[in-house]
């Protein structure tokens, strides 16, 4: 069985697996041609803020958990300076999004204390932050609605989300906050430096394709300076806000629900040492990497052993910190020069941020990545087996492949995994092992601290490129540092024969070690999966 004996809500066999259900291929078709991103522009184009001030609203979401440097708050900060109203906050905490979506009990708890920070912070300054639960998913726009009316809102403010369901909740805001009178509703955009979509290939049409991506950021970024400007930290309201404002200061930060319940007191003490929540967490760790790590990250970045990533991806993944504030910082630790200018490190660590902008501008260009559809739609017509031995064997990290069962051993313990690990995992899974690929990114939303549609949707992303495990290993791992420390079965193993040990140890000298033989082999198996992609791909209707 997976660790922890846990099922989530959308985690059951492989034969009635809801995280395995999605709408047929066509459906995906038909919402990127409507493309609510696309709707709710032309919604907003129309909006009209100009009424007086009352009382202003921002709406904290799930991705800017902080006061620092963020659009929406500070501008909803400015609206309130205009007249003699207040800013107040207001965070929509839904128990049935937390399942849906599968929360990592680590994420979850990472959200929480984050929020609880924030609320800290907001009251130091007279702002009040409410904590509103939503019972069910479908009532989140009408349960802000009756706070705006109760607490005579005129702006309501909010940072924009990219996934589907997030752009139709904004859709349905926009909406009825059209019918009421002396009301708004505004959402920016915050998540990234160059809004998704705004760049163009050469043709004029949006780029698909990373490294030019890349290149047309770098010259943008490059072109605008003031992209990389940060906003300030909001105005404190009068000293009497608080008492006015009292129901909404008295909300709870909610705690863990039943199902996101840690193991136990020893793995919530220990994920909370490794992933300290709030912004000034997040900023020490980052002056840590640009002081102590970056310099050699260009070289080494894809060898785990050496942990030389700066481990702010939770940090990014919930806006507890924001992608201006972190760049800006990185552009004067390189001295002024733009990132490709500089340090070889800073430009190569940069790189990885901007495929975070990458992902969020393809979901915008293709929103059924957001609904359990494959980028490549007829991915979707491949036969997957059913391998259930392999698929808690690979849960476990007892597939028998080293390099695998490490990558997913330190993902059960820490919530987190290398990133040129979970390439290789997700590649086992889906190639090696033939199983949904639905399956193994469930898993990873379910297990990780840092998990965030837009990456770990394309990160997904089954293609024909089946990494080979065991080179991998040697080339990433030379030492067979970072498979002797998760995998301790093999810690005494000489040399080499740690990569593959069923192969280049003898009989005996495997058999006491207590690891389990390879569940499958590689080659026969990475052929299998290129001959069933190629004959199933072409097999679906679109």
């Amino acid at each position: 069985m997976p660790p922890k004996g846990k099922k989530h809500a959308r985690t059951e066999s492989a034969s009635d697996d809801p995280a395995l259900k999605h709408p047929p291929p066509k459906r995906g078709k038909e919402v990127d041609a409507e493309n609510p991103f696309e709707q709710l522009t032309d919604l907003l184009e129309s909006n009209d803020s100009s009424h007086k001030p009352r009382n202003v609203l921002h709406w904290f979401r799930s991705k800017d958990i902080r006061q620092e440097d963020n659009i929406a708050l500070h501008n909803a900060s400015l609206k309130a300076k205009e007249e003699s109203g207040s800013l107040i906050g207001m965070y929509l905490h839904s128990p049935k999004d937390v399942e849906w979506h599968g929360t990592s009990p680590a994420r979850m708890d990472f959200i929480l204390e984050s929020l609880r920070i924030l609320k800290g912070q907001l009251e130091e300054k007279n702002i009040p932050l409410a904590v509103l639960e939503v019972e069910k998913r479908s009532q989140k726009t009408e349960t802000v609605m009756r706070f705006v009316e109760e607490n005579d809102v005129s702006h309501v403010f909010a940072n924009m989300e990219y996934e589907v369901d997030e752009l139709r909740r904004d859709i349905d805001m926009m909406k009825r906050v059209q019918e009421k009178e002396g009301v708004s509703f505004e959402v920016l955009h915050d998540q990234t430096v160059v809004t998704p979509g705004e760049l163009k290939g050469q043709g004029g049409g949006p780029m698909k394709v990373f490294t030019p991506y890349h290149k047309a950021w770098l010259k943008e970024t490059k072109a605008e300076p003031g992209l990389l400007d940060t906003v300030p930290a909001p105005e404190g309201n009068d000293e009497k806000a608080l008492e006015q404002f009292k129901k909404l200061v008295e909300t709870k930060v909610p705690e863990m629900p039943e199902s996101k319940q840690f193991a136990s007191d020893e793995e919530r003490q220990r994920l909370r040492k490794l992933w300290p929540a709030g912004h000034e967490a997040g900023m020490k760790r980052l002056h840590h990497f640009l002081d102590k790590k970056v310099s050699d990250y260009a070289a080494h970045r894809s060898e785990p052993a050496r942990d030389l990533t700066s481990r702010l991806s939770p940090y990014f993944s919930s806006g507890v910190i924001s992608v201006r504030e972190v760049l800006s910082t990185a552009l004067k630790s390189n001295n002024g020069a733009h990132f490709d200018e500089g340090d070889a490190g800073i430009d190569s660590w940069v790189r990885e941020i901007v495929f975070r902008e990458f992902y969020r501008h393809m979901m915008v260009l293709t929103p059924h990545g957001s609904m359990n559809l494959p980028q490549n739609l007829k991915f979707d017509f491949v036969q997957w087996e059913d391998d259930e031995e392999g698929w808690y064997k690979w849960c476990e990290g007892r597939t028998g492949v080293p390099w695998v069962d490490a990558g997913m051993r330190q993902l059960n313990h820490e919530a987190y995994m290398h990133n040129r690990l979970r390439m290789v995992v997700s590649s086992y899974l889906s190639g090696n092992l033939l199983l949904d690929y639905r399956r193994g990114e469930r898993y990873f939303v379910e297990h990780l601290v840092d998990w965030d549609l837009s990456n770990n949707t394309n990160g997904w992303e089954p293609s024909y490129t089946i990494f080979n495990p065991i080179t991998q290993a040697e080339k990433c791992d030379k030492e067979g540092a970072y498979i002797r420390k998760w995998v301790p079965e093999l810690q005494d193993v000489p040399g080499k024969a740690v990569f593959a040990p069923f192969d280049r140890l003898s009989e005996k000298e495997f058999e006491r070690l207590g690891y389990p033989r390879p569940h499958v082999d590689f080659g026969e198996t990475a052929q299998r999966a290129k001959e069933r992609y190629k004959r199933d791909l072409h097999s679906g209707d679109l």
